[in-house]
């Protein structure tokens, strides 16, 4: 636990006194965000704010993921066996940094044409597949000593199901997909003042605690004294929680100067890598579909994204008002911080129930 918190607490610090360097810089830099003019009262007064402000909090995660593991070497025997730097941290670190990768390129062009179009959406598609199908052959075809893999050939819920054997190619394609989908779900939550960035707080620390929980009911662990044969066929949870942890308290930093109103945006390279390691701590937890509970909000918006694009090139007809989902509200007149406030508590009341079906399962398990 103590190199969970370790990891947690760097990251924040780092975030947190980071973000000021950070918006000096880009603001330097005119590395403005371009606004649309879309009628939004949101959007006024928001043109020049710095964008690009995710660089922060992964820089911050991988600092305090290097914190943690400097912190195991404290902790007894037991603990140490995840002391060097696994496969599944270089998955869900390269997810992180990779997918925020794609996201900086499409900021970049954005900023240097001075206009809202960067990536097209088929080259942000493209750049989050190609990330994806490597990542997800490494995590797929990697073995670890105790015959784990960093993704399981079957579809998961709060753990694999048996019946659902996809073979390793299938599930490189779901990887992918569950990668690219959480991604852009969270880019499109990306909209309002700390929205995204709140949000994913509350999804990642509910992969922390369900990375620490697997990790104290391992299978690998031959000091876990099971009750009724339950454990967790996971690889490297202590590794899963900590990732989590350092990220969720990264974003804790950034939130203080994105919140409304943002001195800084934390742009795609933001959005696209946080959702990509979302997306990957759900497949490394056997999580898969439970993601779509404990991601609800990301999930909310992008099924209503969809709903409106189908429906009006089917129909002509707009089902909302304006998507993303959050703009609907803003032009059924509810504030941007009403709107923000909302919409994470939507998000808790996603996490905690979903937190709570994880729990349910070990309980009905070993009662």
């Amino acid at each position: 636990m103590r190199a969970v918190i370790v990891a947690a607490a760097v990251a924040f610090i780092i975030s947190l006194f980071g973000t000021p360097v950070a918006i000096r810089v880009f603001t330097a830099l005119k590395a403005g965000q371009p606004i649309r003019s879309i009628g939004l009262a949101s959007n006024e007064g928001k043109k020049g704010t710095p964008a690009m402000g995710g660089v922060v909090f992964i820089v911050a995660t991988l600092v305090a993921y290097v914190a943690g593991h400097l912190a195991l070497t404290t902790l007894p025997e037991r603990q140490i066996a995840q002391e060097k730097p696994t496969m599944t941290a270089l998955v869900l670190l390269g997810l992180l940094v990779f997918c925020g990768a794609v996201g900086f390129v499409d900021d970049f062009l954005k900023v240097r044409k001075r206009n809202s179009d960067g990536l097209s959406a088929k080259g942000k598609l493209l750049g989050q597949a190609i990330v994806g199908t490597g990542f997800g052959i490494a995590a797929l075809y990697t073995v670890s000593t105790n015959g784990q893999t960093v993704a399981s050939e079957h579809i998961s819920f709060i753990r694999d199901i048996s019946w659902l054997d996809v073979g390793k190619v299938g599930s490189v394609i779901v990887f992918v997909f569950v990668i690219t989908a959480m991604s852009n779900g969270v880019n499109l939550t990306d909209g309002l003042d700390g929205l995204a960035t709140g949000a994913s707080i509350l999804v990642l620390g509910a992969y922390a605690l369900i990375g620490f929980w697997q990790y104290r009911h391992w299978c690998a662990d031959d000091a876990y004294v099971r009750v009724n044969d339950y454990c967790y066929q996971v690889r490297d949870p202590l590794e899963i929680a900590m990732i989590a942890a350092a990220a969720a308290g990264a974003c804790v930093g950034f939130l203080w100067w994105n919140t409304s109103p943002a001195r800084i945006f934390m742009g795609d390279v933001g959005s696209l890598g946080l959702g990509a390691l979302i997306g990957g701590l759900a497949v490394a937890t056997r999580t898969t579909l439970l993601s779509i509970l404990i991601g609800g909000l990301f999930f909310i918006i992008t099924v209503t994204w969809v709903i409106q694009i189908v429906s009006f090139q089917t129909t002509g007809r707009r089902v909302f008002r304006m998507v993303p989902l959050h703009h609907h509200f803003e032009l059924a007149g509810w504030s941007e911080v009403n709107i923000v406030v909302r919409f994470w508590t939507v998000a808790g009341v996603c996490v905690a129930i979903g937190l709570g079906l994880f729990y349910s399962d070990f309980l009905a398990a070993v009662g």
